[in-house]
């Protein structure tokens, strides 16, 4: 990111009242400011009005209004936006004249930023249980492509009973039944980024063999009722156990 100051959409000719922002990084000729996730933004909001002419200056983001100190009101005024998160993509400041809501400049980030994929998990999935694996490729821009590979060679949809779907979020890759034979092994999903290239994650998936699930609560209600009717007939005898034990 280079520290280059421009004028944005400045509205200003000679001895015409006109506000401009400046940044850091700079603005394009659109009125946009490019930078990335955990940057810093500076804006600095100029009028051509002097502080003794009462040029008092606004700021807007997206809207709504953005409070200052009394002293960066007046002539110039400066935000900063740090650190740069994802909400900030898109978000637009304006400054605008307190008193002429129609002298205005405005700016819009625009926050790059990669599809967090890196490193490895372990998954291990019973043997008939649903197999599903999720790769995150939220990204600006988005990614130009995903693809998944198992034990590095072209997945086979087909064979393994696998389906894809993707929402622009994250890529899903499931099959409803795990069997060792087609599903073991190491999955990679690849995501193709057109700024920040080749990004993957790996699955290594282990398919155990299946386990006996016990019915839990039949057990207990059972259990509840055996001891119940064992209590009962001890109760409806008691007399006789008593003279028993004399």
């Amino acid at each position: 990111m280079g520290s280059y100051c421009f004028l944005v959409l400045a509205l200003c000719v000679a001895q015409t009242l006109c506000v401009t922002i400046e940044s850091v990084p700079g603005v394009d000729g659109n009125g946009v400011i490019l930078t990335e996730l955990e940057t810093t933004v500076s804006l600095v909001c100029r009028s051509n009005r002097s502080e003794g002419e009462g040029a008092e200056l606004v700021w807007l983001r997206n809207g709504a209004r953005v409070a200052l100190r009394e002293g960066n009101r007046k002539g110039q005024s400066a935000v900063c936006v740090m650190p740069v998160i994802h909400q900030d993509n898109g978000a637009t400041f304006t400054c605008r004249l307190s008193s002429n809501a129609t002298v205005e400049a405005s700016a819009t980030l625009n926050v790059t930023y990669p599809p967090m994929l890196s490193g490895s998990d372990d998954v291990w999935v019973e043997d008939d249980s649903p197999l599903v694996l999720h790769c995150d490729t939220f990204a600006n821009p988005p990614v130009s492509s995903v693809r998944w590979t198992l034990n590095d060679s072209a997945l086979d949809l087909l064979a393994g009973g696998f389906s894809v779907t993707d929402d622009g979020f994250a890529s899903r890759l499931s099959a409803d039944k795990a069997e060792r034979s087609k599903h073991e092994g190491l999955y990679r999903c690849i995501a193709d980024s057109p700024v920040y290239g080749i990004k993957s994650r790996d699955f290594l998936v282990t398919v155990t063999e299946k386990t006996l699930k016990f019915p839990l609560m039949p057990i207990i209600a059972g259990g509840v009722v055996v001891c119940l009717t064992v209590l009962l007939a001890i109760v409806s005898r008691w007399k006789k156990i008593i003279k028993c034990c004399k």
